[in-house]
């Protein structure tokens, strides 16, 4: 009997586990329109077309429910479009030095 207790409890913990990544989504999507914001286009383009290439695979993933794969594709695309934005800082930065 507590077998059969059990069991359905340990597939409803699993379950809650693998849930859409909503917030890593979000977050990337946000990381990118930041970069974007402070010019990365212009000066870190290779950056930011990697972070957007990242959150398209994302998508992908999300979209087929493969969560895990797009949680890590998401977080992935987070961190190039922080790179492309603090890049795209600091040449602004360098440029407007006297």
């Amino acid at each position: 009997m507590a077998k059969l207790i059990f069991f359905p409890l340990v597939l409803l913990a699993l379950a809650a586990c693998v849930t859409a990544p909503v917030q890593e989504m979000s977050d990337a999507r946000q990381a990118i329109y930041s970069a974007e914001a402070v010019g990365a286009a212009q000066r870190s383009p290779d950056a930011l077309l990697a972070a957007q290439r990242l959150l398209r695979e994302a998508q992908t993933r999300l979209e087929a429910g493969a969560y895990d794969e797009a949680r890590q594709y998401a977080l992935n695309a987070r961190d190039e479009a922080i790179k492309a934005r603090e890049r795209a800082v600091s040449s602004a930065v360098l440029r407007s030095a006297p």
